[in-house]
């Protein structure tokens, strides 16, 4: 029974990072512009005392590392698209 309750809360979990991150790809993709994924707790905390329009990269302006976090992003929509569609596999 608890495996049954890990693979649905995986999959909705999955589901709903890769509705959203689809639609920050695609958003990123449409305005040329797009906020980079920061993994560093720190730095979410600190990043909330700034300005956000400080925060995005623009496609114009740093190439590289809007299409690094474009790259990101296809990433975690693949990786939850795969999730969504198989599951989580847990070993017992």
């Amino acid at each position: 029974m608890q495996f049954f309750l890990y693979e649905i809360v995986a999959r909705i979990v999955a589901i709903y990072l890769c509705v959203d991150s689809s639609r920050k790809l695609r958003l990123g993709l449409a305005e040329r512009k797009i906020k980079p994924f920061n993994a560093d707790p720190l730095n979410w905390f600190l990043d909330s005392f700034l300005d956000p329009s400080s925060l995005v990269v623009h496609r114009d302006t740093a190439p590289i590392r809007y299409w690094i976090s474009i790259g990101i992003e296809i990433t975690l929509l693949v990786a939850c698209l795969i999730v969504a569609i198989f599951g989580w596999w847990h070993d017992p």
